[in-house]
């Protein structure tokens, strides 16, 4: 390491204890001279001292840091040990940032220089929100603290579990994808009960919408069609939710089946751009319509169906398996039928497939057929669920909207082919 690279560093190590000691010295800067606990100035000497034991280290070897790290924390816990003696306060949150601004220096200039910066501005916020996170904490109910447990368990400890391959005779059913799916419907389910606790009720359900588009429409179909049968009164704010996340999903399949083979945009583009803008104009009746009344509390008790998510999962894995046999059957005209059955559940896998047409062996124009019906199928699909879990009303709502748009993407996609062929 050259000087002007060292001093750089070294820099940066005084950078990151001005910055924590800005935070602090403010936090006590009502109280008098010689009264204030570790402030500015010493938070910044901590860093610097880091960043120096660093610098030693590389001529002397590691071990300096440790002896040096364990003399630092002796002297600032016994310091702050006299002082909370004398003022009765048990925090401990200014030695942990002191131990921690220093070990920070030290990493300014013996590791990596950008982790430690960011380390540093990670611990800086945390420290600059201490009554935000604590009335945040205090807010929380078990039933919160628990979905996010569960989800926690199912993400990282039974999913890395699951073989991530087909284990059935017929070569279709993935538990690791299945699993993934019912993930992706619980975690769903959750971020719209925060949405809605956090930005109220027409706000949360928009920005559930939009997330939950991009991961799963299915899924947040579902949350909303279920939440539309607990609440009738919201029917039509959450029939636009589901109509926004069909939306959402129709871009996405354009974006990804473009983004793995961009001589299908000229065929996919308008009719799903028109099927979407019929969506979105559905959805914005649905807002307008309800603008001027009194938007109705959604009183939402559990923050994650884990058992409805299990029960989709597992009927997306039945109607994978009966694909597979028919196009085992039914040879390349299972292609079709292929596409169909899994666009009662999902569209990204025959968008994925179709979408890599010198892998597979098809048409374009097969490609871009499998695309619009597992789309068309898929839309469809999610009105009937809208119907059977969210009642009459809400079936009604999201279905004719849906009809209205697969007739515009089919006028579309004739025209289309019309003019081509002419």
């Amino acid at each position: 390491m050259d000087q002007n690279e060292l001093l750089g560093r070294l820099t940066v190590s005084l950078a990151v204890g001005l910055l924590v000691g800005l935070e602090r010295g403010w936090r006590s800067r009502d109280e008098e001279d010689h009264q204030r606990p570790a402030g500015f100035r010493t938070f910044a000497l901590s860093g610097l001292l880091g960043g120096v034991t660093g610098a030693v280290s590389l001529q002397a070897g590691g071990a300096v840091i440790g002896f040096v790290f364990v003399g630092y924390a002796a002297a600032f816990v016994g310091f702050h040990w006299l002082e909370a003696k004398a003022e009765q306060n048990l925090s401990v949150t200014s030695v942990i940032a002191g131990l921690l601004t220093f070990l920070l220096g030290v990493m300014s200039v013996v590791g990596d220089l950008q982790a430690a910066i960011a380390c540093a501005v990670a611990m800086t916020v945390l420290l600059a929100l201490r009554e935000t996170l604590h009335k945040w904490v205090a807010s929380l109910t078990w039933p919160e603290i628990r979905a996010v447990l569960v989800l926690l368990v199912m993400s990282f400890l039974l999913l890395p579990l699951l073989p991530n391959r087909k284990i059935d005779p017929w070569d279709s059913v993935n538990p690791y994808q299945i699993w993934l799916l019912a993930i992706l419907v619980a975690g769903v389910s959750f971020v719209g009960y925060i949405a809605v606790r956090a930005f109220g009720d027409r706000l949360g359900v928009l920005m559930t919408a939009v997330a939950g588009g991009l991961a799963s429409s299915t899924a947040t179909t579902l949350a909303f069609a279920r939440l539309g049968k607990e609440h009738p009164e919201s029917s039509r704010l959450l029939s636009a939710g589901i109509l926004i996340a069909g939306v959402v999903m129709m871009v996405r399949v354009g974006v990804v089946a473009v983004a793995l083979n961009a001589a299908l945009l000229a065929s996919l583009a308008l009719p799903l751009a028109s099927a979407a803008v019929v969506l979105a104009f559905g959805a914005a009746v649905f807002l307008t319509g309800n603008a001027g009344q009194d938007v109705p509390k959604l009183r939402i008790h559990n923050p994650m169906e884990i058992g409805t998510a299990l029960k989709l999962a597992a009927f997306i894995a039945a109607v994978m398996m009966c694909a597979e046999i028919l196009r085992r059957a039914f040879g390349d005209i299972g292609v079709m039928v292929l596409a169909a059955l899994s666009g009662v559940a999902d569209v990204d896998a025959v968008t994925i497939s179709m979408a890599r047409l010198d892998q597979n062996g098809i048409g374009a124009d097969t490609a871009v057929q499998a695309i619009v019906i597992a789309v068309a199928v898929n839309t469809m699909s999610k009105a009937l669920l809208s119907g059977w879990a969210g009642g009459r009303k809400i079936g009604l709502l999201v279905g004719g909207v849906s009809a209205l748009s697969l007739a515009g993407g089919a006028l579309a996609l004739a025209w289309q082919t019309g003019v081509s062929s002419g």
